[in-house]
């Protein structure tokens, strides 16, 4: 991939380009990896090369131990490092606060590195968001059955968007994206219309509804009868989407 065009010109080579010009990479920066579990492929399908992440809490650091050859362990290192410091900076200092410049900083990259692999600081939060979706929002099931699968997953999702770090991602890209089209593109395009399709389906199958249309439609306006508070508490009123709060909402809607 061509470093991208800043101000009319080609940033200049650094130490790092050697190594990184030479792997094959998706459109957006996506780190390269092992393939992800079936049941997640829907799932951020415009960085279907991601490398699971290692999450332990919602807050561990990315690994990947794909690359070979002393070249492709550095080029890695550096993407992973360059990944693992935007979610940093990013929970620290707010999107405004969050810039090239200190991500680089706090990388130990040069800024051109960063424009090997990406355009803005969207789309680096984007690979982020991707791939910590993987894991963080699998289902607790890879074929849910049950409305206790979807009891889990919501609170999976919560603690997802409440408390992880990448939920943090997520939520500064979806206020981002209220003003900004390639955000909001990239944003629906490659991530939350799959993801969206996705627990449709798996909601329909815990509930039994039928595969018609119509079963698919009953499962949907559940799921977002679920989903919306989850989203008005965390970023309209500020508030943790502690275990109770998630637990009184499933009660309104599923039995025990």
């Amino acid at each position: 991939m061509a470093a991208t065009v800043v101000n009319g010109q080609q940033p200049p080579p650094d130490k790092d380009h050697t190594a990184i010009a030479a792997q094959p990479r998706p459109a957006t920066g996506s780190r390269s990896g092992a393939s992800r579990a079936t049941g997640d492929r829907a799932i951020g399908g415009r960085a279907a090369g991601a490398a699971r992440a290692a999450e332990a809490g919602g807050s561990a650091k990315k690994t990947d131990a794909a690359s070979t050859g002393a070249g492709g362990r550095r080029s890695e290192a550096a993407r992973l490092a360059v990944l693992n410091a935007a979610d940093d900076l990013l929970v620290e200092q707010g999107f405004e606060g969050l810039t090239i410049e200190g991500i680089a900083a706090a990388a130990g990259v040069a800024k051109q590195t960063i424009y090997r692999w990406w355009k803005s600081k969207v789309d680096i939060l984007f690979d982020n968001l991707v791939l910590d979706a993987t894991t963080g929002l699998a289902w607790p099931a890879e074929t849910p059955a049950d409305p206790a699968d979807l009891r889990a997953y919501l609170h999976r999702f919560a603690e997802f968007l409440g408390a992880a770090p990448a939920g943090k991602v997520l939520q500064a890209l979806l206020g981002h994206a209220q003003l900004d089209a390639r955000t909001a593109e990239l944003l629906h395009g490659g991530f939350l219309d799959a993801l969206r399709a996705r627990d449709v389906e798996h909601t329909r199958a815990c509930l039994g509804t039928g595969t018609d249309e119509a079963g698919a439609d009953e499962a949907a306006v559940l799921l977002d009868a679920l989903l919306a508070p989850l989203y008005h508490r965390a970023l309209v009123l500020r508030r943790p989407l502690d275990p109770a709060f998630v637990d009184a909402l499933l009660d309104q809607h599923l039995p025990r």
